[in-house]
């Protein structure tokens, strides 16, 4: 999504508690992330963060057939009760009995988290947005594609508890979630955008 980073007034003050952030949240037309009190509006995104978004949610969904994991799309938002922070990842997978849904307005425990770049979110999304998805206990991989070039970068959760990135530049090159234990092709992903000329 791309996001206004300056803190959003809501009944006339600036910091809500959650209870009012989530009353006003059902009400709005326009979603907002959540923070320590304050509220963020996010705005729709570009026609290519949409290509890439479908093509990425529909390759999901048929690998993780039979698997017990289920992709959400940017609808589903998530609370980070470590940190406060409620937002709308670009996808989510939950995977077994991760999945967590508080009276259908948010859901915790994400077992990968999935952020298109945009040029407005994207050193937000590599930074601050990064250290607080860190503090989900279930999360094993965060991957972060980029829609100005071909360029995907995961960061996995390894054995001894730190966070690695491996990097993905190629169009011929396969994104690896190992948490998932699937395979997407960049070609794939990057289907329709200009930016893959071997599948447009």
């Amino acid at each position: 999504m791309t996001e206004t980073r300056e803190p959003v007034s809501v009944y006339g003050k600036k910091k809500l508690t959650i209870e009012e952030y989530l009353s006003f949240e059902r009400e709005s037309g326009l979603k907002h992330e959540y923070y320590k009190g304050e509220i963020f509006a996010m705005s729709g995104a570009s026609t290519r963060h949409n290509i890439v978004f479908s093509n990425l949610f529909i390759e999901l969904g048929n690998k993780l057939k039979g698997k017990p994991c289920i992709p959400f799309g940017s609808d589903m938002r998530i609370h980070i009760p470590e940190n406060t922070l409620f937002t709308y990842p670009d996808i989510s997978v939950f995977c077994n009995s991760d999945i967590q849904i508080k009276e259908e307005d948010y859901s915790v425990g994400p077992t990968v988290i999935f952020e298109i770049l945009s040029p407005s979110t994207q050193h937000y999304d590599r930074g601050g947005k990064f250290k607080l998805y860190r503090d989900i206990p279930t999360l094993k991989e965060l991957i972060l594609v980029d829609t100005e070039s071909i360029s995907v970068e995961v960061f996995r959760l390894n054995a001894t508890n730190h966070w690695e990135l491996e990097e993905y530049k190629a169009v011929t090159d396969n994104l690896y979630i190992s948490a998932l234990e699937i395979s997407i092709p960049l070609s794939i992903i990057y289907t329709n955008t200009k930016l893959n000329r071997l599948n447009d």
